[in-house]
């Protein structure tokens, strides 16, 4: 018997934070677990969230945080414990837990591996064993796959750079085609299946803006949402993670997958297309355009 409708959000950042806000809104309770007690915990704690400290990786945390939660969702920044964490999880919520619905965030290049593929990241493999260690978990379990997010700093903080420094968006994406799905849609459609989970059991649902775009393309909806010329240039790609990536100052294991991500982009690896979105919550994915015109002053400064 499941013990409450209670949605647990063990990653509150990004999707996570939307979700909840999305949860709160319809007055679903939520309990968010973080790692502090910090001023991030106080704004959930506003937001009518409760608030339970804890670690993906260590059970006796997953156990306290799932106590009286019927619906979980699973997430994890880039993170070399993602194995760990969605293993802990499984774990503890078989033996602990009572739920009705496990939802995990995991990417769509998952999609395209096997068991013994190798050209994909890190990151990306540790995606593809959580997947099976969930699904032979036999828990109720939604795999939510979204593509490149469009608030990833490639299409947002670097394109900004670029765009205000030269009118460019310098990526080392050849003439691959994308099509970044924006944070709050994969957000729409997390809380949509936490709300009412019972129809999407079993489901992968792949995320993706509406249409695939080489750059060129993409440039011309970042021209028409900012009202000035953009255009693509092509980086090769080991300079770019010399003079760009590299300068971000990331975890060595973040700037390997970015840059394996930059060369699948490169392979055509991130040419699909779906409308999952718009299957799940009766509304489209937002097109670079929409998504640009609306943060048009941090594009421009």
């Amino acid at each position: 018997m499941v013990a409450s409708n209670r949605v647990l959000i063990a990653g509150a950042g990004g999707v996570g934070r939307t979700v909840l806000e999305l949860l709160r809104a319809q007055d679903v309770p939520v309990r968010a677990m973080l790692r502090r007690d910090d001023e991030r915990a106080a704004e959930l704690r506003a937001l009518g969230a409760g608030v339970v400290l804890g670690d993906l990786t260590r059970p006796e945390s997953v156990a306290a945080a799932l106590e009286g939660v019927g619906r979980m969702y699973f997430a994890m920044p880039v993170s070399r414990d993602h194995l760990l964490a969605a293993t802990v999880v499984a774990t503890v919520a078989r033996e602990h837990g009572q739920l009705d619905a496990l939802v995990g965030m995991s990417q769509m290049t998952v999609s395209q591996m096997t068991a013994t593929s190798t050209a994909e990241s890190h990151q990306q493999r540790l995606h593809w064993l959580a997947e099976q260690v969930l699904n032979w978990s036999d828990l109720p379990v939604v795999h939510i796959r979204p593509t490149s997010f469009l608030d990833n700093p490639l299409f947002t903080t670097l394109a900004a750079r670029s765009i205000r420094a030269s009118g460019t968006i310098a990526l080392p994406f050849g003439t691959g085609r994308t099509s970044p799905v924006a944070v709050d849609d994969v957000a729409r459609v997390v809380a949509t299946v936490l709300r009412e989970p019972a129809s999407h059991i079993g489901s992968a649902y792949e995320l993706t803006g509406p249409r695939t775009l080489d750059m060129t393309e993409m440039a011309e909806e970042f021209t028409r949402a900012l009202g000035r010329p953009v255009t693509y240039t092509d980086v090769p790609l080991d300079q770019w993670r010399a003079e760009v990536l590299t300068k971000v100052g990331l975890p060595q294991h973040i700037e390997d997958h970015i840059a394996v991500m930059g060369r699948l982009h490169q392979q055509n690896r991130y040419d699909r297309a779906s409308d999952h979105v718009e299957r799940v919550t009766g509304v489209p994915a937002r097109t670079v355009e929409d998504f640009v015109a609306a943060r048009r002053d941090f594009y421009l400064g």
